[in-house]
């Protein structure tokens, strides 16, 4: 199990389908606005497997998240919400399951890459026998 540095302070440089990940993940207007192009920075404390992840907003707000990797934590979403998730370390990667999307950080080029992907959703509805 590959244990990278992540300690550091990381500002924002770019995302990828902000608008597109946003919407499905049903974050509200006034939260996309704040987080689109905004200036972020990402601070991570980290001693051996245990974190403290803080993202600090403009205009004063942050979000701190502080975990052990492998131990379940109480987390918070960009959003507000509160929820338990079990941070693992996979290749190299902080790995952790939000209510609504899979997250993964690693270090690559001296930056922090975050990625954040939906959990799709399936929904079967039972087959009714026709009657005979």
């Amino acid at each position: 199990q590959g244990n990278m540095a992540f300690a550091g302070k990381y500002e924002f440089e770019g995302d990828e389908n902000y608008d597109d990940f946003v919407h499905k993940i049903g974050l509200p207007s006034d939260k996309i606005e704040m987080g689109r192009n905004c200036k972020i920075v990402t601070e991570v404390v980290q001693n051996g497997n245990d974190f403290t992840w803080t993202q600090h907003f403009p205009g004063g707000r942050t979000t701190t998240n502080t975990f052990t990797i492998g131990k379940e934590a109480d987390m918070e979403t960009m959003g507000g919400k509160k929820f338990k998730a079990t941070v693992k370390m996979e290749d190299g990667k902080i790995v952790a399951d939000f209510p609504n999307y899979h997250h993964t950080a690693e270090i690559c080029g001296g930056k922090l890459v975050e990625v954040s992907s939906q959990i799709s959703r399936l929904v079967y509805k039972e087959k009714r026998k026709k009657p005979n």
